[in-house]
């Protein structure tokens, strides 16, 4: 984790107008224990990590500062946009809605082989 967990957190938190001890009544730590995660002295686990992004309604990614992209949903449209806007993949983009429901779902498939390969 970076220095970048802390302040997203806090970001996020004070967004929404809650006080350090509130927050920390809600997942049942203390106020100085959520202090000390905005401060980056101290990490949570992935457990609690997962339900503050819940809370949030955020990805893990986001809070760890792997994107600066909040949400999954939000980073498969970006993903799309630059897609679309690719002249060398665009061909296949004006060619989908002409296509058969069968090639499409290949297609679909294709495409997560090529995001899962990609990320390793």
């Amino acid at each position: 984790m970076t220095e970048l967990f802390g302040k997203k957190l806090k970001a996020l938190r004070t967004s929404r107008k809650i006080s350090q001890k509130e927050f920390g009544k809600i997942f049942g730590l203390a106020e100085s224990t959520i202090g000390m995660y905005e401060r980056d002295e101290r990490r949570p686990d992935f457990e609690l990590l997962n339900k503050f992004a819940d809370y949030f309604e955020v990805s893990t990614d986001y809070l760890l500062g792997r994107t600066g992209i909040p949400t999954h949903e939000e980073q498969d449209e970006a993903d799309f946009q630059a897609f679309k806007s690719n002249p060398q993949l665009n061909v296949f983009y004006k060619e989908l809605p002409e296509s058969e429901e069968e090639a499409v779902e290949r297609l679909r498939e294709f495409w997560e082989i090529i995001k899962r390969d990609y990320k390793k």
